[in-house]
């Protein structure tokens, strides 16, 4: 008997046997008492790609503070906003019902998922293997978390985690192949996961239907709409709050900085309620509020495309007021400018640059170009992985692969038991 408040599986129908498909080929299991997308989420929190986010940059290196934020404690609050903007829009929304709503445990599990494939060091990391990486196919943290959840975690098949399509689906925020677009610095898959797409389009002729670049790039489904909204939240609100307990966004700062740009009245009411949080000290429960107010914010409206007749995951789309996302903007922009762009962050990020760009040329010259003398610098499994690849362009990736699953503290500390004669030990762990 099932417990009060509990959901059966097949009592939601805005979900179908296409949306719980995975490649392997599992589906919905009749002897399972969760549903695919809650056997998503579990896989997802129990694989130490996620735990390694602990100790990610999200704004700040990871271990400055005990109360900054990381890759880890931003995401599981990405998955809380998207939980509560799908409770908010069941509740309000004439177009669900109690049997016909977008089901908040794949949310959640797009929410957790959404930075696993980010490296050490931020998007600073990221820019650096990209730039490492742009002959050898590029690197891009989203793209990264595809390769991780259909080809990397759990599994020694090359077959992943095998995520339902809607979970691979509520993940993919760019659909254009980097070979489309070789000059882009971002916003891309891997040539190689053209696989993965013609999977989660069924072969429906995605191609043909979306010109590459942006909008196939912003054709999303409902639940990508959301962990993407939810990240905004996130980032713009959270982000503004690390940088005012960090120190780097004061009252002074801020005042300068508003009175330097050219501000409408909407938007100097919202630096006035940032400052107005500051002076009293309560910039924790004003920004939590704001994070309210942003999942309000969101209502959903019926779409119709090539996909829409298949999932239900194209036949709704989220849409957010202006005036939220205008204040998003604002948020963003003062981060970006007065804690991103300050020397003292710039000089960090000019250190995670020369950091990756190092490690990347000793196990480039050691595994890949046969110049190296043959030092064991890796685990024996991640060794044979590389000896077995074809060309450069499989070892890179490999390569690329072990640099991007390091936290910022591994990073670092093999970088100085490689470079620094006075550290490290024979005790010492990878």
């Amino acid at each position: 008997m099932r417990r009060s408040g509990e959901v059966g599986m097949g009592e939601n129908t805005f979900y179908n046997e296409f949306d719980w498909a995975s490649r392997g080929g599992v589906g919905k299991r009749t002897d399972e008492y969760r549903t695919p997308f809650q056997v998503n989420r579990d896989r997802i929190i129990h694989t130490s790609a996620f735990r390694r986010l602990q100790s990610k940059t999200q704004v700040f290196w990871s271990g400055e503070y005990d109360f900054y934020r990381t890759r880890l404690t931003h995401s599981i609050e990405v998955a809380q906003i998207g939980r509560s903007i799908c409770a908010s829009l069941r509740a309000k929304s004439e177009l669900l019902g109690d049997g016909f709503y977008i089901d908040a445990d794949l949310v959640e599990a797009g929410c957790l998922a959404h930075d696993i494939g980010h490296p050490p060091f931020g998007h600073t990391g990221e820019r650096t293997l990209h730039r490492l990486m742009k002959a050898y196919g590029g690197f891009e943290g989203n793209a990264q978390t595809l390769r991780m959840l259909t080809r990397t975690i759990y599994s020694a098949q090359g077959r992943g985690m095998d995520p339902t399509r809607a979970l691979l689906d509520g993940v993919l925020k760019y659909k254009t192949l980097f070979p489309e677009t070789p000059e882009a610095k971002h916003h891309f898959l891997y040539g190689d996961q053209a696989g993965e797409l013609d999977f989660v389009f069924d072969g429906s002729g995605y191609a043909e239907e979306l010109v590459a670049g942006k909008e196939r790039n912003s054709f999303r489904s409902v639940e990508c709409q959301v962990m993407d909204w939810s990240d905004d939240t996130a980032y713009s609100i959270n982000d503004v709050a690390d940088g005012i307990q960090a120190g780097f966004l004061t009252l002074e700062k801020l005042e300068r900085w508003g009175s330097e740009r050219d501000l409408d009245g909407e938007e100097s009411g919202h630096l006035e309620y940032l400052l107005g949080a500051i002076r009293e000290g309560k910039v924790e429960a004003s920004l939590g509020k704001k994070i309210g107010d942003f999942i309000a914010g969101c209502r959903l409206e019926k779409a119709e495309n090539f996909m829409s007749a298949t999932t239900n995951r194209y036949g709704y789309r989220l849409v957010v007021e202006d005036e939220v996302e205008k204040e998003s903007a604002l948020y963003k922009r003062i981060a970006f400018e007065l804690v991103f762009r300050s020397p003292q962050l710039q000089q960090l990020d000019h250190k995670a640059d020369l950091l990756l760009t190092r490690l990347f040329e000793v196990y480039w010259e050691n595994y890949v170009d046969g110049k190296g003398r043959g030092w064991n610098l890796l685990p024996a499994a991640r060794e044979a992985e590389i000896a077995a690849a074809e060309g450069e362009s499989g070892k890179a990736r490999l390569v690329c692969d072990q640099l991007a699953s390091m936290t910022d503290g591994l990073a670092t500390r093999t970088y100085r038991r490689l470079f620094d004669s006075d550290y490290g030990s024979i005790v010492d762990l990878i």
